[in-house]
């Protein structure tokens, strides 16, 4: 079972799309190496998270823990959407369901961010999907509010998949979905790759297993 629940609103997308969130499924024993030469260039280092002036440097600035919820903006209803396009009435020969699946997907990628948690050092947990490594240790990853997405089932919207950056000789080395808590700056700079696109980007300056 998942250690914490999808968001609610997520989990009944899923599931209309077809898809199984928030439940086990099989384990995978890896995943493949997406191609650089596919993905849009990430920031090559990690910003220093101890730059701050002095007063900062006296009242440490602590971690906002988030949840999955949060990073929706109010006014972001998908599930609208879905119900306009009736998907529970459409019969799998339908003729209709390749432009529905395009029409989902582009809805999926452009889901809109909350800007106002750029620059914030937040806290969230969430499941490791590695797409990018240098030496043997996983650099960049996606992190996702499920288990299976983007390998098992369909990538989360862009404003449920964060794309997280890590510095080089740290010795992360994750399994494949393994439970995180990852603690960093938020940056709302989206990310596409191969894997799924990437609405949020986190600089990580801790990285802890879920307990």
């Amino acid at each position: 079972m998942n250690p914490y629940p999808c968001s609610l609103r997520m989990a009944l997308a899923i599931l209309i799309l077809g898809s199984v969130a928030c439940s086990d499924a099989p384990s995978t024993d890896a995943i493949a190496e997406s191609d650089p030469a596919t993905q849009t260039p990430a920031p090559a280092t990690v910003p220093d998270q101890t730059t701050a002036s002095s007063a900062d440097a006296e009242q440490p600035t602590k971690s906002r823990q988030l949840e999955w919820d949060a990073l929706i903006p109010d006014d972001y209803q998908p599930e609208k959407l879905l119900a306009e396009m009736q998907l529970d009435d459409l019969a799998d020969d339908d003729p209709r369901a390749a432009e529905y699946a395009a029409r989902l997907k582009t809805l999926w990628d452009d889901a809109p961010v909350r800007s106002d948690l750029d620059g914030s050092l937040i806290r969230l947990p969430g499941f490791v999907v590695p797409v990018e490594t240098s030496n043997g240790e996983t650099t960049g990853f996606l992190l996702v509010p499920y288990y299976g997405a983007c390998i098992h089932v369909p990538p989360p919207p862009a404003n449920q998949t964060v794309y997280v950056l890590t510095e080089a000789g740290t010795g992360f080395r994750p399994e494949l979905f393994e439970v995180v808590w990852v603690t960093g700056t938020m940056s709302v700079a989206r990310i596409e790759n191969d894997v799924a696109e990437a609405g949020y980007t986190l600089y990580a300056s801790s990285i802890e297993p879920y307990e």
